[in-house]
């Protein structure tokens, strides 16, 4: 067992001091970007935002062909005055001016020969006294690249411009050193992805497989960020195995599109970092022109204006011959990024802790000595579980666990259907899913085999006894499992032509199905994977059904059609059916083993906010917020979820029909949905967007505080995961987080026991695909490494952050801890061909709890406090259950969030049933 952990993620050194840098900036200025809004006003004929510029092109762009720029600042697109571009050294005006006048073209694709362009150019390189300039000089600027500002609850925020600067600094300062492993040395590349740098190995390893070369690379990636209450921020390091794509299984009209990363040498060989960078463009099938093109902000098409003497990859000319382009075409390569819809890889995904380990080591020595290495955390409790039944082994006879989870299996299904029976109706399209199904679900809950009811043809049968009575109905899915048929008039909004195709598919639905009669009913459907669907856009019926289903007063379970290949049906159909008693409540927490420090009438609660836009499910955008109580032992009721509409606790099965209600009135403020409603991120956006955001978020503090005064009747644990709710709470937010209060809108932040004299909040946090909580690994001290499950924390004993980290599930592969993929060992020449899994961490903050001040400020002097390493451990142990591998969450949060996939709003129908207003497209 190890006894430490240790995060792949650095902090400012204080021995070190400031770390600043003479840089230089050069701002776009006011009549530059007033020229540029101009001509692109011109161009488009006043169609976009005359406020704004277009100018993530241009900064890729920069980045591509002009030596020494470093990053990009944020807001050059509304506003001429900040820092645009910092540099090691300034850019030459004769590298600048063709560069800017080389997109300002791109604006009016239409012309051949813009003479605008063409004088534009000129003006920026012209030393005519009596011309205004129009390129902005560069200064010089001192930065300190650890400046931090302390928030008042003692959080540390890096400076806002860092969040951009400092990972593009660091890649490059790493893309200088190689990285040596095995015997062979690799050599970085720097990608740029927004708040992100990556490091990508190039050119790329090797991997012979099956007569093909498959190839790969590996790849880290540097982001900024904060930890709630921490004194210095962090900056933490992911890596990964990034896979090229030298074969398509696709056709060109069905490639939705990838990244493709551009390996060119500078048109101006001058400056320094030359040859460090990849550019990232995207390659994609456009449906208007019939044909791959360059697409979003790819700087590719660019290129050849500025560089008339190399040859660059046309869009088919790539796609048709990847491996040609990935090995270079004269001095020019590129690779297109694969993406498991492009077809399979002969390389797995992922690292193993030895290789990842030595990765580390090589980043702590490249950022040293301004950087440090964050201390590791060490274990705060040995009860890494809740009362889990013991594992079946050699002390146990055989069986044994299996039977008793079938008779807690069983009783929770008692609890749950409070007396009524249970009607389910299985679609079935293969005979082996209904064969399938038909026989797992005995042997979960302890009943022998079923008796058939009725005539044979009907193919109905029955379970009862032990409280429990179950009816199931199979039948042929027939047409309803079918495509939906969208319509292809483009000219309508795709909200409205999915909801015509939805009430549709409902109409064909209440034909054949009837409201279960004084029973609870759930069906349990078996429709073709959503990979079959993708000739066809929004075709995909899975959706539409469960929003007929509910209609008829079903819960709805789906299974993925069956082939005559598929030997995993068995353990298929029993997670089909689990997941069925999911939706039904039947499933409760394990009693914990954290101590008597817990309350034992304890409840819990959890938040999460559902969040659809234009790209979502249904076409149509929502924010929902979604209240799950937990009471275990509680007995019926025992897993209910809040109806905002009523202002009342109803059980879980029931919010799930609630949810997919589309048809009522929003319950929050009603917000305009045109073009003025709000805007979309980017280069682009509506003037009223402020206000709409303003008011959803009052909306849903609004219910949050609703909910705070409902759960005061006993003690209570909130759970809510704050990467999910901070949008519509932005008091979630580090900078704003303090010991034991909560804080909404612009009010002054409020003792905890204001909302109720028991309560305890905590909130979680994922990496969520930004790296915002390290990866790590586990180690002895000795250099040995692996994985451990467990609570850990720092040591010390006002601390309220912790680590919650899972054991491997039985899923995944058992593959040596010392594997290595990037430059394998003679004995381990398949290694490449592996995927190794790596648990992730779960960073829990232990926002409120019952602390010494907290008890003072409460007039309950002498009550003993609570240990913040207690709830932390609770918290962790709500992650095991019986019947499943380590939950990514606790349990009421698992439940919350999957109760989200209800939340169905259909456009022309008015939204979901106490919605908050929902966003516009690309929020």
């Amino acid at each position: 067992m190890y006894p430490t952990i240790r995060s792949a993620a650095y902090e400012p050194d204080p021995l070190h001091g400031p770390w600043q840098e003479d840089l230089r900036v050069l701002r776009l200025g006011e009549e530059l970007r007033a020229e540029l809004v101009r001509m692109r006003a011109g161009a488009d004929g006043g169609r976009s935002r005359v406020d704004r510029l277009p100018v993530r092109r241009l900064n890729f762009l920069l980045q591509a062909v002009a030596p020494g720029v470093i990053a990009t600042g944020r807001n050059a697109a509304v506003d001429g005055r900040p820092p645009w571009l910092y540099a090691r050294e300034a850019v030459p005006a004769e590298v600048l001016a063709p560069v800017i006048g080389t997109w300002a073209a791109s604006l009016s694709p239409d012309c051949d020969e813009d003479d605008e362009t063409a004088d534009l150019e000129e003006r920026l390189l012209t030393q005519d006294p009596a011309v205004p300039a129009l390129l902005p000089r560069w200064e010089s600027e001192r930065v300190d690249l650890t400046e931090t500002l302390t928030s008042a609850g003692g959080t540390a925020e890096p400076a806002a411009r860092l969040y951009g600067l400092l990972p593009e600094w660091l890649a490059f300062r790493l893309a200088a050193r190689p990285f040596r492993t095995g015997g062979a040395t690799l050599h970085f590349r720097v990608e740029s992805s927004g708040n992100e740098a990556r490091l990508v190995s190039w050119p790329p390893q090797r991997y012979e497989h099956r007569k093909r070369t498959w190839y790969y690379s590996a790849c880290l990636g540097i982001t900024v960020h904060t930890v709630p209450f921490a004194d210095r921020f962090r900056v933490h390091v992911s890596t990964h195995v990034r896979r090229w794509a030298t074969r398509l299984d696709v056709p060109p009209h069905r490639f939705s599109g990838s990244t493709v990363l551009l390996d060119t040498p500078l048109p101006w060989p001058e400056g320094p970092d030359r040859g460090y960078r990849l550019t990232a463009n995207t390659l994609g099938h456009d449906r208007r022109r019939k044909e791959l093109v360059w697409r979003r902000h790819s700087s590719v098409p660019l290129l050849p204006e500025l560089d008339i003497v190399r040859r660059y990859p046309e869009p088919a000319d790539l796609f048709a011959h990847p491996e040609r382009w990935i090995n270079g075409c004269g001095d020019v390569a590129a690779g297109i990024v694969h993406h498991p819809a492009i077809g399979p890889h002969a390389v797995g995904s992922g690292l193993m802790p030895r290789e990842r380990a030595d990765l580390d080591a090589w980043v702590e020595e490249g950022l040293a000595p301004m950087l440090r290495r964050v201390p590791d955390l060490t274990r705060v409790t040995r009860r890494n579980t809740p009362s889990l039944l013991p594992r079946s082994g050699v002390k146990s006879a055989p069986g044994v666990r299996e039977a008793r989870l079938t008779l807690l299996r069983r009783a929770a299904l008692a609890r749950a259907l409070e007396g009524r029976p249970l009607e389910v109706e299985i679609h079935w399209q293969s005979p082996q899913t209904r064969a399938a199904l038909l026989s797992e679900l005995p042997g979960l809950i302890g009943f022998p085999p079923g008796t058939r009811v009725g005539p044979e043809s009907d193919d109905t049968w029955r379970w009862q006894g032990e409280g429990v009575e179950i009816l199931v109905r199979a039948r042929p899915a027939g047409a309803v499992a079918d495509a939906l048929k969208v319509s292809r008039d483009r000219r309508r909004p795709k909200g409205l032509r999915f909801a015509e195709a939805v009430e549709e598919r409902c109409g064909a639905v209440a034909e054949r199905t009837a409201p279960p009669c004084d029973a609870v009913g759930v069906v349990i459907a078996e429709i073709a994977g959503k990979e079959r669907f993708t000739a066809v856009p929004d075709s995909d019926p899975k959706h539409a059904l469960r929003v007929a289903w509910a209609r008829r007063g079903w819960l709805s379970q789906f299974v993925n059609l069956a082939d005559d290949s598929d030997t995993a049906m068995e353990h298929r159909a029993r997670w089909t059916w689990l997941d069925a008693f999911r939706q039904l409540g039947a499933i409760s927490p394990p009693a914990h083993r954290v101590g008597a420090g817990i309350p034992g009438d304890l409840q819990y609660a959890a938040l999460w906010l559902v969040r659809h836009t234009r790209k979502g499910p249904t076409r149509h955008p929502v924010h929902r917020l979604v209240a799950v109580r937990v009471r275990p032992g509680g007995g019926p009721g025992a897993i209910e979820g809040w109806d905002a509409e009523r202002a009342e606790w109803v059980s879980y099965p029931k919010l799930l029909l609630l949810l997919a209600e589309t048809r009522e009135a929003a319950g929050g403020p009603t917000v305009p949905d045109g073009p003025g409603a709000a805007g979309a991120v980017g280069d682009a956006g509506g003037p009223d967007r402020t206000g709409v955001d303003q008011r959803r978020r009052q909306e849903i503090e609004r219910q949050i505080r609703t909910l705070l005064f409902q759960l005061r009747d006993r003690p209570t644990l909130l759970l809510v995961d704050s990467v999910n709710l901070r949008q519509c709470w932005p008091r979630l937010r580090n900078g704003s987080l303090g010991h034991d209060v909560l804080g909404f809108g612009t009010e002054p932040d409020q003792r905890l026991a204001s909302y109720g004299n028991d309560l305890r909040v905590v909130c979680l946090r994922d990496a969520n695909g930004r790296g915002e909580v390290a990866e790590w690994y586990a180690h002895d001290g000795r250099g040995k490494v692996g994985f451990a499950e467990g609570v850990w924390g720092s040591g010390e004993t006002e601390s309220r952050v912790f680590a919650s980290t899972a054991a491997t599930p039985h899923t995944a592969a058992k593959l040596p801890k010392g594997l290595m993929k990037l430059v394998p060992t003679a004995a381990g020449r398949t290694a490449p061909g592996k995927t190794a899994w790596n648990p992730g961490q779960l960073e829990i903050t232990v926002l409120g709890c019952l602390s010494e001040k907290a008890l003072a400020e409460a007039g309950r002097e002498g009550g003993t406090p609570d240990r913040p390493a207690e709830w932390a451990t609770l918290t962790h142990q709500l992650r095991h259950h019986d019947d499943y591998p380590p939950l990514s969450r606790p349990l009421p949060l698992h439940l919350a969030r999957l109760a989200g996939e209800y939340v169905l709003p259909l456009a022309g129908t008015g939204t979901a049933r106490g919605t908050a207003p929902g966003p516009r497209e690309g929020e």
